[in-house]
């Protein structure tokens, strides 16, 4: 194999092995489920683990209640049913976002209204609430993305001064902080999400966390049904506790990984990290966010560059599609013509976390894959 090509063009892959695992081999996690299972209190309705990390996230957010359930869809969801949105109501959220948080939004019978995003880290941009607010908004779900941060101090005054809610989706980013606080807890409820490819894993679940009694109220009104509506598990809380234990080594270990390969990027050209232009700003890393550009790869299409990198074993993806581009006009109602959430959808690069928990010298590997990546363009161009 030619070490000179990309893997793509028949040279020797970054990664033969391919990306790794994830979740990871945790003695720890295995240690907790095991005396779970050992116990009994795995299959218990009401045992000690669900309370236990709810005690723990509690004071990892530094908020005074926190309510778990079954996905972080679910628990977006009931964010904005503890918010009062309902049937005619407005929700603000920017263009390029999960579909998930869409579609919870039209569960309710209320209106998404998206509004553009920055053009730094394709993260919302609150220059846009102005021209998105009308008489019937309800809230804004502000959703920190692919290591981009949200403004979210400056959409909170806003939306104070308007008496509208601010659900604050923290899924990528447990244990982050955006401007000296944890993200999350800026707003009137937050959430994250325990999926099975999160920071926090549990293969499914969610939380969400307040300091507004009459939201945990409104949500336990919805989800008490004579049993819960939306568990989370006992088996999994027990899998989850010694992750959140270890949650700030892990963030911070993967931020040092990131500004590496910011490093070495600079001095390749063509694609670029997100950037965050606020203070006391520690984000965090469920996927790195990449800005490419197609004219500097010769015109290869972001695409095309995503499959180059997972032949490299590179563990990649193409990001959201923006979501005016994939919902019907009828089902949304847009500010503006969109068009830096349209640039995202086209550009994002998405690098899975699992590999910033890996030695240095594997961010070296990447970096050095996209550069030959970049020097064989036209080639990669032809094959893929």
């Amino acid at each position: 194999m030619n070490p000179t090509l990309p893997a793509v063009l028949g040279g020797q892959p970054a990664f033969p092995e391919g990306p790794p695992p994830w979740p990871p081999g945790d003695p720890a996690i295995r240690a907790a489920v095991e005396a779970a299972l050992a116990d009994g209190s795995w299959g218990r309705y009401h045992g000690s683990h669900t309370e236990r990390l709810r005690e723990r996230l509690a004071s990892e957010f530094g908020c005074e209640h926190v309510i778990l359930c079954a996905s972080g869809t679910a628990a977006v969801e009931l964010a904005l049913r503890g918010v009062k949105v309902g049937p005619g109501d407005e929700v603000i959220l920017a263009a390029y976002d999960f579909k998930g948080n869409f579609q919870d939004v039209l569960a309710l019978g209320a209106v998404p209204v998206l509004v553009d995003v920055s053009p730094d880290n394709w993260n919302l941009d609150p220059a846009q609430l102005d021209a998105a607010s009308t008489e019937r908004t309800r809230a804004i779900i502000v959703s920190h993305l692919h290591g981009g941060a949200v403004d979210v101090p400056r959409v909170v005054e806003w939306a104070r001064a308007r008496s509208i809610a601010v659900v604050e989706d923290a899924a990528q980013m447990p244990g982050a902080t955006i401007c000296g606080r944890p993200a999350g807890t800026w707003g009137d409820v937050g959430v994250v999400s325990f999926g099975g490819s999160k920071l926090l894993c549990a293969g499914r679940g969610g939380a969400l966390f307040t300091n507004e009694a009459v939201i945990v109220q409104r949500v336990r009104l919805f989800t008490q049904r004579g049993n819960e509506l939306s568990p989370l598990s006992e088996l999994q809380a027990a899998a989850l506790r010694p992750q959140v234990e270890r949650l700030a080594e892990r963030n911070a270990l993967r931020a040092q990984r990131v500004e590496r390969l910011r490093a070495l990027l600079a001095a390749t050209g063509g694609v670029s990290l997100f950037q965050n232009r606020l203070a006391n700003c520690r984000p965090g890393y469920y996927k790195a966010g990449l800005q490419y550009s197609v004219d500097a790869f010769g015109g290869l299409s972001r695409d095309a560059f995503v499959e180059a990198l997972k032949a490299d074993g590179i563990a990649a993806g193409a990001g959201f599609h923006a979501l005016h581009r994939q919902h019907a006009r009828s089902r949304f109602r847009a500010c503006g013509e969109l068009l830096h959430a349209a640039d995202a959808e086209r550009r994002v690069v998405t690098l899975h976390h699992p590999v910033l928990l890996e030695e240095e010298s594997r961010i070296d590997r990447i970096a050095a894959a996209i550069e030959r990546i970049r020097l064989h363009a036209d080639a990669v161009r032809e094959r893929v």
